[in-house]
């Protein structure tokens, strides 16, 4: 699995306090980002985040470049709409030979790894026969599991991207998607490290679990050491 940060929007921090800050000023655009300091966009944006105004948030956009995963993890990935995707097309590229995500469970278990194998390789040959038999790529790839491996590109604006992480780093989440989360956390802390400081699943962004029963209990151990909600993973 492979997670790349490719593109941003440039100061995204300034652009959101630029936004918010227009929102409350009589100040020509022109004029909003004149002096504004490092210190005084974050003390804006925690602001925003404070009183749960996050539609400047909006006007920063982030673009990823995600490899080696499953089409089981991309459907899941682009459930979340408020993003753009392009993904590498299985109806016009050949997936002969094509690579494929083994999971961990079946990965540790030496019968299920080669049982999982042999699959793979069945309906790998398979798909050749039938592209072979003059069946377009189209239709041959109804035969394809949901672990081949894809990659795509994606672009969420923050917003976004704090809801994704709140639902996606959570541990309730499916391993690879989660995996994949964490990794795109980590990437935009490093450029914008007050817009993403509280991100997290929702015992780290607002200090309580809305999982009921199905808790994996950190939130209560977060509260007894003091540190629920502090944006920390």
């Amino acid at each position: 699995m492979q997670v790349e940060l490719l593109e941003y929007t440039p100061n995204p921090e300034t652009t959101v306090a630029m936004a918010a800050r227009l929102c409350y000023s009589s100040s020509d655009i022109s004029q909003l980002a004149a002096g504004m300091s490092q210190e005084e966009a974050s003390r804006l944006i925690r602001m925003l985040y404070r009183m749960g105004h996050l539609s400047p948030f909006e006007h920063a956009s982030f673009t990823f470049g995600i490899s080696g995963v499953s089409r089981a993890m991309s459907h899941q990935l682009v459930r979340h709409r408020i993003a753009s995707y392009s993904q590498k097309s299985q109806r016009y590229v050949a997936e002969r030979g094509f690579q494929y995500v083994l999971p961990p469970s079946i990965r540790n278990n030496e019968e299920a790894r080669r049982l999982f194998a042999a699959e793979m390789a069945a309906i790998e040959q398979t798909y050749s026969r039938l592209v072979e038999a003059g069946i377009p790529r189209e239709d041959a790839r109804y035969v394809l599991p949901n672990a081949c491996e894809t990659q795509l590109v994606a672009t969420f604006n923050a917003r976004s991207l704090l809801n994704f992480f709140r639902l996606r780093c959570c541990t309730r989440a499916q391993w690879e998607i989660r995996a994949v989360a964490n990794k795109m956390l980590l990437l935009v802390r490093k450029v914008a490290p007050t817009i993403f400081e509280k991100a997290g699943p929702s015992c780290i962004s607002e200090g309580v679990c809305h999982e009921g029963k199905m808790s994996c209990g950190r939130i209560e151990r977060l509260r007894r050491t003091g540190r629920a909600g502090l944006g920390s993973l």
